[in-house]
């Protein structure tokens, strides 16, 4: 079993930033991939960045490209989503993720998610 426990989110004004944290616990030996999904009300989850822990690899959805930066402390297993420039279309639960290859949409676990506002 794998636990992943967000934290960060809140209420921020258009063009301010954000940094999410994902901490993750338990049997990570197998999860190489870590990442941040979201889903706004009435729309579809969408995959927003990834980052593999095997080499340097990261992935990001072309809505967030530029402004959204993913990285990794594996000293504490945490990973972090900063989020800069923040716009309103960026309102949505935030989740993290967790998948052996892939963890956008071959997702293995999911935290409870973390609130992201922004007006």
């Amino acid at each position: 079993q794998v636990q992943l426990v967000e934290s960060g989110g809140g209420s921020v004004q258009e063009g301010g930033s954000l940094r999410l944290s994902c901490a993750a616990s338990g049997h990570l030996y197998s999860m190489n991939c870590i990442g941040w999904i979201r889903q706004a009300a009435g729309k579809e989850r969408e995959g927003v960045a990834a980052i593999w822990l095997s080499g340097d690899n990261t992935y990001y959805a072309d809505s967030v490209k530029g402004r959204f930066t993913i990285s990794r402390d594996n000293a504490r297993n945490t990973v972090y989503l900063q989020m800069n420039t923040l716009k309103p279309e960026d309102t949505a639960m935030y989740y993290c993720s967790a998948g052996e290859i892939d963890c956008l949409y071959d997702v293995k676990y999911l935290g409870l998610g973390t609130q992201v506002t922004v007006s």
